[in-house]
């Protein structure tokens, strides 16, 4: 099980946003969240990466306890981990094949593999022609590609997306969200948070959840 999440509890500073949690991921799964604005959405992603505190019965992902995990662990999560963020967060003075080139050194690559990488991610996202460009010479659906290939770069067990396809238009979404289906069929498991109801019938999952007062609760429908 690839994520195990019982009885949790996730909060704000003393504030609770979700109260009894439970949510399991395992291996090829590709779990939807939906929920209204403001509804927990994006602090369950948060609290996976280690960014919010979780407690609960059990809270573990991959092989990291969330609720007793130290300060000198968390990049070894996040290397588990592949992030990628409605509005892209990419280094704004650094090309494209800088942008990964950095996640790379910091995760401690040896630098006659990192160019090699690169070129292997870029070309799944299908956009090696763009690797010495700047983020401003790209639209908004190339940038989304460069983040979801710095994702991949150090091969994650897990996708966790945060609406990725939010500031997209149909079809760039559309090429985005047949991307991520791609990288699940090929063994990653992706979770994904999207407010799109139209992506979940075209590109079906496992599994659906829902954030709502507070609670998160699997659906059977997505009406």
């Amino acid at each position: 099980m690839l994520i195990n999440l019982v009885n949790a509890t996730i909060k704000i500073e003393e504030r609770e946003i979700l109260t009894k949690v439970n949510f399991t991921v395992v291996e090829n799964d590709f779990i939807y969240i939906v929920g209204k604005v403001g509804s927990g959405k994006s602090s369950l992603l948060k609290s996976l990466y280690g960014e919010l505190p979780i407690q609960g019965d059990q809270t573990t992902i991959i092989d990291f306890d969330l609720s007793k995990l130290k300060q000198y662990q968390f990049p070894e999560l996040r290397r588990n981990l592949g992030i990628v963020f409605q509005d892209f967060q990419l280094l704004s003075e650094y090309t494209v094949y800088e942008n990964l080139d950095f996640v790379l050194r910091v995760t401690d690559w040896e630098k006659t593999a990192r160019a090699p990488r690169i070129a292997e991610v870029l070309q799944q996202v299908g956009i090696s022609e763009k690797a010495n460009n700047y983020p401003h010479e790209l639209s908004g659906g190339e940038q989304q590609r460069v983040a979801i290939a710095r994702a991949l770069l150090n091969a994650p067990k897990i996708i966790l997306a945060d609406e990725p396809t939010g500031n997209l238009d149909k079809e760039t979404s559309d090429t985005i969200m047949t991307i991520l289906k791609d990288i699940n069929k090929q063994g990653t498991a992706v979770v994904m948070i999207t407010h799109n109801l139209n992506l979940i019938t075209d590109y079906p999952g496992t599994a659906i959840y829902k954030c709502e007062q507070g609670n998160i609760f699997p659906l059977t429908t997505i009406i």
